[in-house]
């Protein structure tokens, strides 16, 4: 009992993990990095970049890669929306500030340290500090899984919800005493 105990602890770390989002949100003008900030810059490449800035919008499109320490985010269509701070709110307020990021085709959500999260549609929301994952979203570390309809992830509270849908249910599979970042690869 004790080794089934240990291992959804284990688990329950491996969903709050994919912290992505927020590191990205961090990163948006050096605000809320303390003193350090990342080490090594942010590198997005696609097929194309489209920059709409009445539309306060950015967008990647076409194999997007998302690369930074720590994290790789794969997807079709990566779209950034973003607000204006206010100038009135002193100089370390003010500037561009990350609204939400939607991820869409194909997400899949690498970590470094090992672990994975896939599904059809993220959805970060900065403000509320929230990771929605939906279309057969699946996080995985090793050979443990859990699998829904939808996963939150509400990273201020340091906690996560699957949910499923009508009749279905939500389905975990954990291996008691499987060390951490057992058996996972990393890169697409």
């Amino acid at each position: 009992m004790k080794e089934l105990k240990r291992s959804f602890l284990v688990f329950s770390t491996l969903l709050l993990s994919f912290c992505l989002w927020p590191y990205i949100a961090q990163c948006e003008n050096g605000k809320n990095m303390g003193e350090k900030g990342p080490s090594k810059p942010i590198v997005i490449n696609s097929t194309t970049l489209e920059a709409d800035n009445k539309k306060r919008i950015i967008t990647f499109q076409g194999d997007v890669e998302a690369l930074m320490e720590g994290f790789n985010v794969y997807c079709q269509k990566m779209v950034i929306y973003y607000v204006e701070a206010r100038e009135d709110k002193g100089p370390e307020e003010a500037g561009t500030k990350i609204d939400r990021v939607i991820a869409t085709g194909g997400v899949k959500i690498v970590r470094a340290e090992g672990g994975t999260a896939t599904g059809k549609k993220a959805v970060y929301y900065h403000s509320d500090q929230k990771l929605v994952l939906t279309g057969k979203p699946v996080v995985k570390q090793g050979n443990n899984f859990v699998e829904g309809d939808q996963i939150t992830l509400f990273l201020k509270e340091d906690r996560s919800v699957v949910e499923s849908l009508k009749d279905k249910k939500v389905r975990a599979v954990i291996f008691p005493g499987q060390e951490k970042g057992q058996g996972l690869g990393s890169g697409r």
